[in-house]
């Protein structure tokens, strides 16, 4: 995970916290966090990227829809992250 863009971490996260999600729903999931518009040519070739990197896959619901899930290595990347930024959360806690 360490030659992906924030944007691309926050991209694995929102996929991983919700259903089978399409183009769309992540767009607005970040819109929200970000609180700022999100562009298609910004949202989808980060997705693909996300794909060629063989974190995400990326299924077909109908013609015009895609939805995207984790693959495995994905989830143990963010798994990997999450225990990574733990160590340093832990140690300011406790300072």
């Amino acid at each position: 995970m360490h030659d992906l863009t924030g944007f691309q971490r926050d991209l694995l996260y929102v996929i991983a916290g919700l259903d089978e999600p399409h183009g769309l729903a992540i767009k607005d999931e970040l819109e929200n966090y970000y609180e700022k518009e999100i562009h298609h040519g910004r949202l989808y070739p980060n997705l693909d990227t996300l794909v060629d990197k063989g974190l995400v896959e990326k299924g077909q619901r109908d013609r015009r829809t895609n939805f995207y899930t984790l693959t495995r290595r994905g989830d143990r990347e963010i798994e990997a992250r999450r225990e990574w930024e733990a160590q340093y959360i832990e140690l300011s806690v406790e300072a």
